[in-house]
């Protein structure tokens, strides 16, 4: 079989393969920290920094840097969800764990090719992100639920791309982000009555949908040591969710939300580097995410075209990473990243099924060179516990009080490069 067609055949199975990976990814905000696994090792730092073909991910432009590649890496991630419910009038204060699914594995791909001296393709393959409660004991038991309860989203995006080289230091690239997205709620019936639709509310089993999209990107060589990036992602803009048409705003409405960043990479020594990204993810701008629980009472149903969602704000990430030569077949490096809060003290109670709350991850990776074209890269990935706790959370309808919501996240992660 010639390397072409073993590199497409690897890509059906990755891609096969990273479909069927649950969705409880979540970093910044419902997004992972970043995407590969030595950006993932280096804070997620990528924009100007393309160390392996799942850079293109983040910014297109990067392909024609990385020669002919192929990666293919799986992440073992454990979130950590509880919530606490306190002051409320149905029942005593409890404590809810919302951990009955521990452990999630989660693939991905990416592989490059160059054209010519201008010019290269690629294909990346990744879950940008997800979120997932499952709360053996369901937190809404007190309002009438019954069994087990939480939500499960699955986000999966396949991005081939075209990267052209416009000078010797310049660069722009373009991806076309396809997703496949999937869904299921369970234990929410007790909200169903305030929802358009309350058939299509919770309890329907996974429902999938398709969307697509686009990413721009730019890289630049100021100097032989200093290199920038830019990128933005367009709304990703999906299909509805039939099954869960009465939950989420405009009939069942999820897109991905649009993105832009940039990023510095600096070679401050022969062995050193050290790179810096800052992105924007405009959460806001999908109804059934950023709309906020008052819309119930303003007249808007769950379901409605303006209906409540989880309330989430738009954030901000900064990232930054080292990567140090130790040997010409060993590399170390570390990162830190910062997150604004999504999630406000007055929407903790909906969040309860998507406590997205941490906003620092501390990370530190290797990559060992087992030959001159076979490599094996591993990262680690700390996310200290963070709590928002609810103030005017929890509606006099249901008895006030408030909700309190907190998450801590471990990851580890192993990836196989192949040059060629």
């Amino acid at each position: 079989m010639s390397k072409f067609k073993a590199s497409m055949v690897a890509t059906v199975t990755m891609v096969a393969a990273a479909g069927l990976a649950s969705g409880a990814h979540a970093t910044d905000g419902y997004f992972a920290h970043g995407i590969g696994a030595k950006a993932k090792g280096a804070g997620g730092t990528e924009i100007a920094h393309a160390q392996d073909s799942l850079a293109i991910a983040a910014n297109p432009a990067s392909a024609v840097d990385l020669g002919n590649r192929l990666d293919a890496g799986l992440e073992v991630f454990s979130p950590d969800r509880s919530a606490v419910i306190h002051g409320n009038g149905m029942a005593a204060d409890a404590r809810y764990d919302g951990n009955d699914s521990k452990l999630f594995a989660v693939p991905e791909f990416g592989l490059v090719r160059q054209i010519n001296g201008r010019s290269a393709w690629g294909v990346a393959v990744y879950g940008n992100g997800g979120m997932n409660t499952d709360y053996a004991v369901n937190p809404f038991g007190r309002f009438g639920a019954t069994r087990s309860a939480g939500v499960n989203l699955e986000q999966l995006f396949i991005s081939p791309t075209y990267a052209y080289r416009l000078t010797e230091r310049q660069s722009v690239g373009v991806s076309l982000d396809i997703l496949v997205q999937a869904f299921y709620a369970k234990g929410l019936s007790p909200f169903a009555s305030a929802s358009q639709d309350p058939a299509n509310f919770s309890n329907r089993s996974k429902d999938t949908v398709l969307g697509s999209g686009v990413r721009i990107g730019y890289l630049a060589h100021i100097t032989d040591k200093l290199a920038f990036g830019a990128s933005w992602k367009s709304r990703t803009k999906a299909g509805d969710f039939k099954k869960y048409s009465g939950l989420f705003a405009e009939g069942g409405s999820f897109d991905s939300p649009s993105t832009y960043g940039v990023g510095l990479s600096y070679q401050a020594t022969a062995p050193l580097n050290l790179a810096f990204d800052v992105r924007k993810i405009n959460y806001s701008e999908v109804k059934s995410v950023g709309n906020p629980l008052s819309q119930l009472f303003l007249g808007a149903p769950f379901g409605s075209d303006n209906g409540p969602g989880f309330g989430w704000r738009d954030v901000t990430t900064y990232k930054v990473g080292a990567n140090y030569a130790i040997s010409p077949r060993l590399t170390v490096r570390g990162g830190y990243s910062h997150s604004d809060q999504p999630i406000a003290a007055s929407e903790t109670f909906l969040n309860i099924l998507a406590p997205a709350t941490v906003q620092d991850q501390y990370t530190t990776g290797a990559t060992w060179a087992l030959t001159s074209d076979l490599e094996l890269t591993g990262y680690v990935l700390v996310a200290p516990k963070k709590t928002v706790k609810g103030a005017g959370s929890i509606p006099a309808s249901f008895g006030g009080g408030e909700a309190d919501i907190s998450l801590a996240e471990t990851a580890v992660g192993v990836s196989v490069g192949w040059r060629h």
